[in-house]
């Protein structure tokens, strides 16, 4: 199945995820170092929908976001 939304184009998105080790100073350590940073993916949450199109049902892969603002009619 396809990671991009059919009707607004939202794709995976790139960024990175950082490992910390120790105490905050205002927590009363001695501060938190950065041991490891790591590339990482973050995917939108895509959904399978039938979706009537000019008279026919039709299966589209859609973000939740687009069927939560209506800009799909979802055929139960």
């Amino acid at each position: 199945m396809s990671k991009v939304c059919d009707i607004c184009g939202k794709g995976p998105v790139f960024g990175g995820s950082v490992c910390r080790r120790g105490m905050a100073k205002k927590k009363g350590g001695v501060g938190i170092n950065i041991t490891g940073r790591s590339k990482r993916m973050f995917y939108p949450n895509i959904q399978t929908v039938r979706v009537m199109q000019e008279d026919s049902r039709v299966k589209l892969n859609v973000c939740t976001s687009c069927v939560k603002a209506g800009k799909t009619i979802v055929v139960k």
